[in-house]
Order: C-alpha cells, then sequence, then structure tokens
C-alpha cells in the first residue's frame, strides 16, 4: 500500500484516544441503571457497537418508550466526560502523528463527537499542533460526519488522502469522501467485523509501516 499521501483524516474515539474502556464503564451505569445486563468484557460490547448510535442503543436493548434516545444520549456524554476519566492516547499515536507531520503531510480530526467536547479532549492532551483542522459535529446525536467530512474535501481538495478509524462506519464515511482507508483493531470493533470491510492493522504503528514511513 505504497501510495504518496497528501492528507491523513483521522477518527478520533478508539483510533487516537483510547477509550474503549471507559464507554463500556459509561454504558454499563445507564444499562445497569435502566435495569439492563452490564457487558460482561470488551468483546461483549463489540458484538453491539455500531453506527447510527441510535441503533446502537437499540442493540444495547434500550426500550425508547420508556425512556428517550435523546435523553439517553445526554446521559451518556454526562457520564463520559464526568467524574472518574482520564483520557489517553494510544501509546503509538503521537509517535505516529509525528512521522507524519515530518513528512509534510496534511492532518485533520473528523469526528462524531460533538465539536467543543472534541476539543476538550484533544487540546489537553497536547496534540492539537499536529492538526490543520479538527472537524466534530454540532450535536450530540452522532448523526452527520459524512456532511463534515464532504464539507472538508470540498474546501480543501486534497490530492490524495487516507482516512484512519477504528469501526466500519468509518470505511463507510471513507467511501462517501472518496478516498482510501484503513482501520485498527484497537478500537469500538473486533479484528473480524473490521476485515470484512477493509484493511486492518492492529496498531497505528503497523498503519505508519504499512505506508513505509519507518
Amino acid at each position: 500500500m505504497l501510495q504518496k499521501y497528501t492528507h491523513i483524516i483521522w477518527d478520533w474515539n478508539g483510533t487516537l484516544l483510547d477509550d474503549v474502556d471507559w464507554c463500556v464503564t459509561t454504558i454499563n451505569i445507564i444499562r445497569k441503571k435502566n435495569g439492563l445486563p452490564v457487558f460482561e468484557s470488551v468483546e461483549e460490547y463489540h458484538s453491539v457497537f455500531g453506527f447510527p448510535i441510535k441503533d446502537y442503543y437499540l442493540r444495547a436493548g434500550f426500550d425508547f418508550e420508556k425512556v428517550s434516545f435523546e435523553k439517553l444520549a445526554v446521559e451518556y456524554i454526562d457520564l463520559y466526560h464526568g467524574d472518574g476519566c482520564n483520557f489517553q492516547l494510544f501509546p503509538d499515536a503521537k509517535k505516529v502523528l509525528s512521522k507524519f507531520q515530518a513528512r509534510g503531510i496534511r492532518q485533520v480530526i473528523l469526528s462524531a463527537s460533538e465539536r467543543s467536547n472534541l476539543l476538550s479532549q484533544v487540546v489537553p492532551l497536547g496534540i492539537a499542533p499536529y492538526f490543520d483542522e479538527i472537524l466534530g459535529i454540532s450535536d450530540i446525536y452522532a448523526t452527520s460526519k459524512v456532511d463534515i467530512g464532504k464539507a472538508y474535501m470540498n474546501r480543501t481538495k486534497p490530492e490524495r488522502a487516507l482516512l484512519i478509524g477504528d469501526t466500519t462506519h468509518d470505511k463507510q464515511v471513507a467511501d462517501s469522501l472518496g478516498v482510501d482507508c484503513v482501520l485498527v483493531a484497537t478500537g469500538h470493533q473486533s479484528k473480524r467485523v473490521l476485515q470484512e470491510a477493509a484493511v486492518v492493522m492492529d496498531c497505528l504503528e503497523d498503519v505508519a509501516n504499512l505506508l513505509y514511513i519507518e
């Protein structure tokens, strides 16, 4: 996969940000509160998680006639960003970001997170200078990542772009944007599921090696 990419489009959660365990903890708090069994493992969580987020909540057992999706989404975000969160990057994230930057590759984050919440994670981790833009959605209901990506592509017209993500939805986004895609098996879906959709690497450093960046 030796390509001279001019732009890297990064997903955030589960790709650069190592938040899977915290996401399991967060959704388990809400499941327990609503009388649902908790996820016993990341593997069980993987078997349910996906996009659209509203469908994920249904697969997780929530009944929108008893509690609305909007209420659940707000509660989830409040818990996710509340006491106990200690967000960290994957161990190889900064190294890979630095390598891409040193090669003159333009980098952006494209996330389904609400933008102000996204910035509250990215900035304290000290990696904002690696990115030309940090792109998030305008509300917490996670519905229009593709639209934001298309607006970015139309505005910047990158010569050759690669999207790096951790879910099959990221591959769908890449296809909608007309860009290449590599997925990492460190995030919110299992490697088995990801391999049905795209090229899959075990970690970010493997992605860099795939692109012949040493």
